[in-house]
Protein backbone atom coordinates (compact mmCIF):
# COMPACT_ATOMS: atom_id res chain seq x y z
CA UNK A 1 0.00 0.00 0.00
CA UNK A 2 1.43 3.48 -0.71
CA UNK A 3 1.06 4.84 2.68
CA UNK A 4 3.09 2.15 4.04
CA UNK A 5 5.80 1.47 1.43
CA UNK A 6 6.20 4.71 -0.03
CA UNK A 7 5.90 4.38 -3.55
CA UNK A 8 3.33 7.29 -3.77
CA UNK A 9 5.77 9.85 -2.77
CA UNK A 10 5.68 12.89 -4.96
CA UNK A 11 2.58 11.86 -6.50
CA UNK A 12 2.52 14.49 -9.85
CA UNK A 13 -1.47 15.45 -10.49
CA UNK A 14 -0.13 16.87 -13.88
CA UNK A 15 -2.64 15.97 -16.96
CA UNK A 16 -1.99 16.53 -20.26
CA UNK A 17 -5.11 19.27 -19.81
CA UNK A 18 -5.63 22.46 -18.35
CA UNK A 19 -6.55 21.39 -14.46
CA UNK A 20 -8.96 24.38 -13.71
CA UNK A 21 -12.30 22.90 -14.97
CA UNK A 22 -15.26 22.96 -12.35
CA UNK A 23 -16.41 19.86 -9.81
CA UNK A 24 -19.81 19.03 -11.30
CA UNK A 25 -20.12 15.76 -9.52
CA UNK A 26 -19.68 16.24 -6.05
CA UNK A 27 -15.69 16.10 -5.83
CA UNK A 28 -14.26 18.73 -3.57
CA UNK A 29 -10.70 20.57 -4.65
CA UNK A 30 -9.02 18.73 -1.66
CA UNK A 31 -6.97 15.99 -3.00
CA UNK A 32 -6.10 14.49 0.25
CA UNK A 33 -3.01 12.77 -0.45
CA UNK A 34 -1.13 14.14 1.96
CA UNK A 35 -1.97 10.98 4.23
CA UNK A 36 -0.14 8.51 1.74
CA UNK A 37 2.92 10.48 2.33
CA UNK A 38 2.65 9.47 6.26
CA UNK A 39 5.33 7.01 6.07
CA UNK A 40 8.15 8.29 8.01
CA UNK A 41 10.20 6.28 10.85
CA UNK A 42 8.84 6.29 13.89
CA UNK A 43 4.92 5.64 12.93
CA UNK A 44 4.14 3.06 14.79
CA UNK A 45 2.25 -0.09 13.33
CA UNK A 46 -1.32 0.69 14.72
CA UNK A 47 -0.79 4.63 12.96
CA UNK A 48 0.28 3.32 9.53
CA UNK A 49 -2.68 1.01 9.69
CA UNK A 50 -4.79 3.92 10.45
CA UNK A 51 -2.99 5.73 7.53
CA UNK A 52 -3.77 2.65 5.57
CA UNK A 53 -7.35 3.07 6.06
CA UNK A 54 -7.87 6.87 6.07
CA UNK A 55 -6.46 6.43 2.34
CA UNK A 56 -8.96 3.71 0.99
CA UNK A 57 -12.07 5.02 3.33
CA UNK A 58 -11.45 8.62 1.39
CA UNK A 59 -10.69 6.92 -2.27
CA UNK A 60 -13.87 4.67 -2.10
CA UNK A 61 -15.78 7.86 -1.49
CA UNK A 62 -14.47 8.98 -5.00
CA UNK A 63 -15.10 6.25 -5.97
CA UNK A 64 -19.03 5.76 -4.68
CA UNK A 65 -19.15 8.97 -6.74
CA UNK A 66 -18.08 7.77 -9.87
CA UNK A 67 -19.72 4.63 -9.97
CA UNK A 68 -22.99 7.10 -9.38
CA UNK A 69 -21.98 8.69 -12.35
CA UNK A 70 -21.32 6.18 -14.29
CA UNK A 71 -24.62 4.10 -13.40
CA UNK A 72 -26.67 7.58 -13.91
CA UNK A 73 -25.62 8.19 -17.54
CA UNK A 74 -25.76 4.32 -18.38
CA UNK A 75 -21.65 4.42 -19.28
CA UNK A 76 -19.63 1.04 -18.84
CA UNK A 77 -16.25 1.98 -17.38
CA UNK A 78 -13.65 -0.34 -17.06
CA UNK A 79 -10.41 -0.41 -15.09
CA UNK A 80 -7.46 -2.19 -16.97
CA UNK A 81 -4.80 -3.18 -14.73
CA UNK A 82 -1.66 -5.45 -15.91
CA UNK A 83 2.56 -5.44 -15.44
CA UNK A 84 3.83 -3.43 -18.14
CA UNK A 85 4.50 -4.73 -21.28
CA UNK A 86 1.15 -6.77 -21.33
CA UNK A 87 -0.07 -5.38 -24.63
CA UNK A 88 -2.80 -3.12 -22.87
CA UNK A 89 -2.53 -0.35 -25.28
CA UNK A 90 -2.46 -2.66 -28.41
CA UNK A 91 -5.63 -4.78 -27.53
CA UNK A 92 -7.32 -1.10 -26.70
CA UNK A 93 -6.40 0.35 -30.28
CA UNK A 94 -7.41 -2.88 -31.96
CA UNK A 95 -11.05 -2.89 -29.46
CA UNK A 96 -11.54 0.46 -30.71
CA UNK A 97 -11.01 0.27 -34.12
CA UNK A 98 -13.55 -2.70 -33.87
CA UNK A 99 -16.12 -1.15 -32.11
CA UNK A 100 -15.54 3.21 -32.61
CA UNK A 101 -18.58 2.80 -35.36
CA UNK A 102 -20.80 1.65 -33.51
CA UNK A 103 -19.80 2.71 -29.89
CA UNK A 104 -18.93 5.93 -28.28
CA UNK A 105 -15.43 5.21 -26.57
CA UNK A 106 -13.55 7.17 -24.12
CA UNK A 107 -10.25 6.71 -22.71
CA UNK A 108 -8.28 7.70 -19.66
CA UNK A 109 -4.65 6.83 -19.52
CA UNK A 110 -2.35 6.42 -16.37
CA UNK A 111 1.27 6.24 -16.30
CA UNK A 112 4.22 7.62 -14.66
CA UNK A 113 5.77 10.31 -16.87
CA UNK A 114 5.26 10.68 -20.97
CA UNK A 115 1.78 11.01 -22.81
CA UNK A 116 2.85 8.56 -25.55
CA UNK A 117 -0.12 6.12 -25.12
CA UNK A 118 -2.95 8.66 -24.76
CA UNK A 119 -1.42 9.88 -28.60
CA UNK A 120 -1.77 6.85 -29.59
CA UNK A 121 -5.36 6.38 -28.51
CA UNK A 122 -6.01 9.54 -29.82
CA UNK A 123 -4.54 8.33 -32.92
CA UNK A 124 -7.20 6.17 -33.68
CA UNK A 125 -10.01 9.24 -33.56
CA UNK A 126 -11.38 8.82 -30.13
CA UNK A 127 -10.71 11.10 -27.00
CA UNK A 128 -8.21 10.33 -24.51
CA UNK A 129 -6.77 11.93 -21.62
CA UNK A 130 -3.28 10.95 -20.08
CA UNK A 131 -3.05 11.33 -16.14
CA UNK A 132 0.54 11.47 -14.90
CA UNK A 133 1.17 10.16 -11.65
CA UNK A 134 4.93 11.08 -11.13
CA UNK A 135 6.25 8.73 -8.59
CA UNK A 136 2.69 7.26 -7.75
CA UNK A 137 1.97 3.66 -8.60
CA UNK A 138 -1.48 3.51 -9.51
CA UNK A 139 -4.53 5.84 -10.51
CA UNK A 140 -7.04 6.65 -7.85
CA UNK A 141 -10.53 7.78 -7.67
CA UNK A 142 -10.26 11.46 -7.48
CA UNK A 143 -8.15 11.60 -10.20
CA UNK A 144 -10.48 10.01 -12.50
CA UNK A 145 -13.45 12.45 -11.48
CA UNK A 146 -11.38 15.36 -12.75
CA UNK A 147 -10.65 13.33 -15.76
CA UNK A 148 -14.63 12.69 -16.48
CA UNK A 149 -15.14 16.27 -16.18
CA UNK A 150 -12.96 17.56 -18.42
CA UNK A 151 -13.76 14.59 -20.93
CA UNK A 152 -17.49 14.28 -20.37
CA UNK A 153 -18.39 10.83 -21.93
CA UNK A 154 -21.60 10.46 -23.52
CA UNK A 155 -24.50 8.56 -22.50
CA UNK A 156 -24.35 4.94 -23.02
CA UNK A 157 -20.46 4.59 -23.98
CA UNK A 158 -17.65 3.19 -23.16
CA UNK A 159 -15.14 4.20 -21.26
CA UNK A 160 -11.43 2.83 -20.51
CA UNK A 161 -9.61 3.34 -17.94
CA UNK A 162 -6.16 1.89 -18.50
CA UNK A 163 -4.25 1.97 -14.79
CA UNK A 164 -0.30 2.34 -14.68
CA UNK A 165 1.35 -0.90 -14.92
CA UNK A 166 1.79 -2.68 -11.85
CA UNK A 167 0.16 -5.32 -10.40
CA UNK A 168 -0.21 -4.47 -6.37
CA UNK A 169 -1.36 -1.12 -5.54
CA UNK A 170 -4.04 -0.77 -8.51
CA UNK A 171 -5.49 -4.11 -6.16
CA UNK A 172 -6.84 -1.70 -3.32
CA UNK A 173 -7.90 0.97 -5.40
CA UNK A 174 -11.39 0.86 -6.67
CA UNK A 175 -12.17 4.01 -8.95
CA UNK A 176 -16.14 3.80 -9.33
CA UNK A 177 -15.49 1.06 -12.49
CA UNK A 178 -17.75 -1.59 -13.43
CA UNK A 179 -15.00 -4.54 -13.56
CA UNK A 180 -11.41 -4.29 -13.31
CA UNK A 181 -9.92 -6.86 -15.78
CA UNK A 182 -6.36 -8.18 -15.59
CA UNK A 183 -4.62 -8.72 -18.71
CA UNK A 184 -1.65 -10.97 -18.43
CA UNK A 185 0.63 -11.23 -21.25
CA UNK A 186 2.00 -15.26 -22.22
CA UNK A 187 5.59 -13.56 -21.68
CA UNK A 188 5.22 -13.35 -18.29
CA UNK A 189 5.02 -16.19 -15.85
CA UNK A 190 2.29 -18.19 -15.60
CA UNK A 191 2.12 -18.22 -11.65
CA UNK A 192 1.39 -14.65 -12.17
CA UNK A 193 -1.79 -15.05 -10.63
CA UNK A 194 -0.46 -16.90 -7.26
CA UNK A 195 1.98 -14.57 -7.08
CA UNK A 196 -0.21 -11.41 -7.07
CA UNK A 197 -3.42 -12.68 -5.60
CA UNK A 198 -4.94 -9.64 -4.41
CA UNK A 199 -5.27 -8.32 -8.35
CA UNK A 200 -6.44 -11.53 -9.67
CA UNK A 201 -9.21 -12.03 -6.67
CA UNK A 202 -10.06 -8.24 -7.52
CA UNK A 203 -10.82 -8.77 -11.49
CA UNK A 204 -13.76 -9.90 -12.90
CA UNK A 205 -12.23 -11.15 -16.24
CA UNK A 206 -8.55 -12.02 -16.88
CA UNK A 207 -7.31 -12.08 -20.67
CA UNK A 208 -4.53 -13.85 -21.77
CA UNK A 209 -3.02 -11.51 -24.08
CA UNK A 210 -0.25 -12.57 -27.21
CA UNK A 211 -1.37 -15.75 -27.31
CA UNK A 212 0.31 -15.75 -30.84
CA UNK A 213 3.43 -16.36 -29.40
CA UNK A 214 3.01 -19.41 -27.30
CA UNK A 215 4.56 -21.83 -29.71
CA UNK A 216 8.00 -20.13 -29.04
CA UNK A 217 7.32 -19.79 -25.60
CA UNK A 218 7.71 -22.21 -22.76
CA UNK A 219 5.05 -20.99 -20.91
CA UNK A 220 1.61 -23.26 -19.25
CA UNK A 221 -1.46 -21.72 -19.89
CA UNK A 222 -3.50 -24.51 -18.68
CA UNK A 223 -1.49 -24.12 -15.52
CA UNK A 224 -1.99 -20.16 -15.58
CA UNK A 225 -5.63 -20.42 -15.77
CA UNK A 226 -5.38 -23.25 -13.07
CA UNK A 227 -3.83 -20.70 -10.74
CA UNK A 228 -5.95 -17.75 -11.76
CA UNK A 229 -9.27 -19.83 -10.46
CA UNK A 230 -7.67 -21.35 -7.32
CA UNK A 231 -7.00 -17.57 -6.39
CA UNK A 232 -10.62 -16.31 -7.58
CA UNK A 233 -12.86 -18.96 -8.60
CA UNK A 234 -15.28 -16.54 -10.48
CA UNK A 235 -13.02 -14.83 -12.62
CA UNK A 236 -13.72 -15.34 -16.36
CA UNK A 237 -10.78 -16.14 -18.55
CA UNK A 238 -10.94 -15.12 -22.31
CA UNK A 239 -7.47 -16.44 -24.50
CA UNK A 240 -6.47 -13.88 -27.32
CA UNK A 241 -3.49 -11.73 -29.51
CA UNK A 242 -4.32 -8.41 -30.09
CA UNK A 243 -1.73 -8.59 -32.50
CA UNK A 244 -3.45 -10.99 -34.97
CA UNK A 245 -7.36 -10.79 -34.03
CA UNK A 246 -7.41 -14.94 -32.57
CA UNK A 247 -9.72 -14.48 -30.10
CA UNK A 248 -10.65 -11.04 -30.09
CA UNK A 249 -14.52 -11.69 -31.32
CA UNK A 250 -15.10 -13.92 -27.70
CA UNK A 251 -13.80 -10.06 -25.93
CA UNK A 252 -15.90 -8.01 -27.98
CA UNK A 253 -18.94 -9.49 -27.50
CA UNK A 254 -18.07 -9.53 -23.69
CA UNK A 255 -17.92 -5.53 -24.10
CA UNK A 256 -21.34 -5.20 -25.78
CA UNK A 257 -22.97 -7.90 -24.07
CA UNK A 258 -21.55 -5.53 -20.54
CA UNK A 259 -22.54 -2.18 -21.90
CA UNK A 260 -25.96 -3.54 -22.41
CA UNK A 261 -26.91 -4.49 -19.02
CA UNK A 262 -25.45 -0.85 -17.39
CA UNK A 263 -27.74 0.39 -20.13
CA UNK A 264 -30.59 -1.47 -19.00
CA UNK A 265 -29.49 -0.52 -15.14
CA UNK A 266 -29.63 3.19 -16.44
CA UNK A 267 -33.38 2.65 -17.86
Amino acid sequence: MCGICGCGEGHSHSHDHDHDHPHDHGHSHNHGHDAEHAHAPGLSPKRMVQIEQDILAKNNRYAAENRHYFGGRGILALNLVSSPGSGKTTLLTKTIARLKEDIAITVIEGDQQTARDAERIRATGVQALQINTGKGCHLDAHRIGHALESLQPKDHSLVFIENVGNLVCPSAFDLGEAHKVVILSVTEGEDKPIKYPDMFHAADLMILNKTDLLPYLDFDAGQCIQYAKQVNPRIRILSLSAKTGEGMDSWLRWLKAELELQRIGYA
